[in-house]
């Protein structure tokens, strides 16, 4: 993960390649939450693949980027 402080700083660090995919700040943080919230509870159990795939569209990552094998 790389962070940049601006869409400028990341076209010239691209410089004419090809970018992944792009995310706000404020998203990652959601995403954070929703995806490590849980972790600390006593009967935590992994994510299931669906549960994760709800998780990153629960907070608008979708496309076939953001799709989990």
């Amino acid at each position: 993960m790389l962070l940049f402080r601006s869409e400028a700083h990341l076209d010239r660090w691209l410089d004419g390649r090809p970018a992944g995919a792009i995310l706000p700040l404020t998203q990652l943080a959601r995403l954070a939450d929703a995806w490590w919230s849980d972790r600390l509870a006593a009967d935590w159990q992994p994510h299931s693949r669906e549960q994760n795939q709800a998780i990153l569209e629960s907070v608008g990552l979708t496309g076939d980027f953001w799709r989990l094998g």
